[in-house]
């Protein structure tokens, strides 16, 4: 009886035993038949169950910005509203002279821009859009958040490929292929842009104006569509960069928006290879002197008239893309005769010839030859010299510069960047972070660079 009793218990104990094993192993079982199952080791990771990518480190509570961009993803705005942003850091070194900063100095972080933008469509013809920038550059950009665009657009007519509207508010001024986007590092083909057609002394003034624009869009036939804008504009003149640039860095009183124009018609074929455009911006200010400061510089007015030819074509590996201006400036004789701009009409030139080729879908290379001349009379600057009684440098009225870059998109969020610049000349280079004289006319710019965007 005592051997049945032990024999017994023991049966009991190990159905128990038993019982709680099949138990315990029970919340496991999904597991294992994923891990049977498991995929083919080529699949990316995005592709895999989250259970099988996910690691400890994975589950750990997100930072503020993966916080902030998953809640506007997940969360449903009002209005088709939608939000976006993007931030950039670049370092930056030159062999001489100063950009963005210190660069000569051991090299700078001197470059930095971030932003911010939002756009709603209450209605279905009507969008409102607008933008807040901060960008450190040098001394003419202290990165100071700023409006940079912020517009209503009314599309009054749309039909197919068709459309006319109206834009009121801060716009982008249209020029060229990359001025309206300049600000996202995503979409520039470089770090910096060619200098010769978007100069980033004056950048304020290229970039943006209070206006009025009219836009459309009409087939051409089969053969593809013909975009045009045209704007009545109050130009952004009051910063110190565009203030140098324009009266030589004597000024002691301020520049005055006047009442300009600017317009701009691209022509693109259906398969997006051929792009065409032309460009031209009638730009008016005047100049209000300072008396209390003994301004040399009298209440004169300026006009300045650029014409831009842009060309682009795009196959499937490749991008060649080419701009052309031609910049006519004429001061009024009101200046006084102490002042070097008094009197002057001149034309400048400039051009570039750009080449882009895509070696995976993550990896880019670049390489172009961007030339500029302030006077297209005085290439070399010689007449210049003379004009200003040996006190001007000649190298300061031409640039020209030798590209080669490389793009590294990492993720589609995040991109690496690195360009190297051989430059003959100074011609725009700012005035703000150089000291007159003290510059050299053969340098080299090297500079790498990080950009995200959500």
């Amino acid at each position: 009886m005592s051997a049945t009793r032990r024999i017994t218990r023991r049966w009991v104990l190990l159905f128990l035993a038993g019982c709680f094993s099949a138990h315990a192993q029970e919340p496991n079982q999904t597991q294992k038949q994923s891990e049977s199952g498991k995929p083919p080791v080529w699949l990316q990771t995005s592709e895999l169950p989250a259970q099988a990518t996910e690691s400890d480190s994975a589950k750990k509570k997100p930072g503020l910005v993966k916080t902030a961009v998953n809640w506007f993803r997940r969360t449903d705005l009002p209005a088709d509203l939608q939000v976006h942003g993007f931030a950039s850091q670049a370092y930056i070194t030159t062999s001489d002279n100063d950009v963005f900063g210190n660069s000569d100095k051991g090299g700078s972080f001197g470059f930095t821009e971030a932003g911010l933008n939002a756009s709603v469509r209450p209605l279905p013809r009507l969008l409102l859009s607008a933008q807040v920038l901060s960008r450190r550059a040098g001394e003419g950009n202290t990165g100071m958040p700023r409006l940079d665009f912020g517009f209503l657009d009314y599309r009054i007519y749309s039909h197919e490929v068709n459309q006319f509207g109206i834009r009121v508010g801060r716009l982008k001024n249209p020029f060229g292929f990359y001025n309206e986007t300049r600000d996202v590092a995503f979409t520039r083909p470089s770090i910096m842009l060619p200098q010769s057609i978007y100069f980033d002394r004056t950048r304020n003034l290229g970039l943006s104006s209070e206006s009025v624009q009219l836009y459309s869009d009409a087939a051409v036939f089969s053969l593809g569509t013909f975009s045009t804008q045209f704007g009545v504009t109050l130009p952004i003149v009051s910063d110190k960069d565009t203030e140098s640039s324009l009266l030589a860095g004597l000024q002691r009183g301020q520049l005055n928006r006047e009442v300009s124009y600017i317009g701009r018609g691209i022509f693109e074929t259906n398969d997006k290879r051929l792009r065409l455009g032309i460009s031209g911006i009638w730009l008016n200010t005047s100049y209000d002197p300072n008396s209390k400061l003994n301004d040399s510089i009298g209440p004169g007015g300026l006009q300045f008239t650029p014409i831009f030819l842009s060309a682009q074509y795009n196959a499937e590996r490749w991008t060649l893309t080419s701009e052309y201006a031609l910049r006519h400036f004429k001061y009024d004789q009101n200046f006084g005769v102490r002042s070097p701009v008094n009197g002057l009409d001149f034309y400048g030139e400039s051009y570039y010839f750009q080449g882009e080729y895509r070696f995976t879908p993550k990896w880019e290379g670049i390489l172009r030859y961007d030339v500029l001349y302030t006077d297209r009379a005085d290439r070399d600057g010689s007449d210049f010299v003379k004009r200003t009684n040996g006190v001007g440098v000649a190298h300061s009225r031409f640039a020209k510069d030798i590209t080669v870059g490389l793009r590294w998109n990492v993720t589609p969020q995040f991109m690496l960047r690195a360009e190297y610049h051989h430059v003959n000349g100074t011609g725009w280079l700012s005035t703000l972070d150089n000291v007159r004289g003290s510059t050299h006319q053969h340098w080299d710019l090297f500079a790498i660079q990080g950009s995200y965007r959500f």
